[in-house]
């Protein structure tokens, strides 16, 4: 039998020369394909951010206290929302958990085991008390693979908790986040207040 359970994890930044820091994988507890994952979200921040300016950061991604092996590009929604959050300063909500691939373009891409994953999370917030505020956020293209079991599809229609199908990384941002993720306009310059707006922000402050 398969099973799921949650991992935190967290990202930090500091001045630097545009390198985000597999910390899985500087330690060898990284497989190949999570490696790849971080450097197609390296290259999703440079695409949307590095067009007027190089990108002045360093940073550092980590699963917090996972001791065994990563493998697999599951996670690198979660990894880019979290270096997004560390740049824009904006908190993502804990009571979420997030699975997802995702391209250089920002596009989230199905994974495997999706039912184990939302049912370990669920089995979690359950334990500790439904408070309708906890979910989790999927890739959309995984909707057809959805097979819960029946206590799981009974909270979520009682409205206990959620599972929200998302289609890009600023739609999981706005989920996370409760900010507008920002679309840029002709010019390139992102909405006042916006997620997008707020990291940027934070790349122009480090280049400074």
């Amino acid at each position: 039998d398969s099973f799921a359970h949650p991992v935190r994890i967290t990202a930090t930044v500091r001045v630097g020369e545009g390198e985000v820091i597999d910390i899985e994988r500087e330690v060898k507890l990284g497989g190949p394909i999570h490696s790849k994952g971080v450097l197609i979200l390296s290259a999703f921040m440079a695409a949307r951010f590095g067009w007027t300016m190089p990108l002045s950061l360093k940073a550092s991604l980590v699963f917090e206290q996972s001791y065994g092996g990563v493998e697999g590009d599951s996670a690198s929604l979660a990894e880019l929302t979290a270096l997004l959050s560390a740049l824009a300063g904006v908190p993502i909500r804990q009571a979420l958990a997030v699975t997802g691939s995702v391209n250089q373009f920002g596009v989230v891409q199905p994974v495997g085991g999706i039912n184990d994953k939302i049912e370990g999370f669920f089995d979690i917030c359950a334990a500790r008390g439904l408070t309708g505020e906890q979910g989790v956020l999927i890739p959309r293209p995984n909707i057809c693979h959805l097979m819960l079991r029946q206590e799981v599809v009974d909270a979520v229609r009682a409205g206990r908790f959620r599972v929200w199908a998302v289609a890009d990384v600023d739609e999981a941002l706005e989920l996370l986040t409760g900010l507008p993720a920002g679309v840029p306009d002709p010019q390139g310059k992102m909405p006042e207040g916006s997620i997008n707006a707020r990291a940027l922000a934070g790349l122009e402050k480090l280049a400074q």
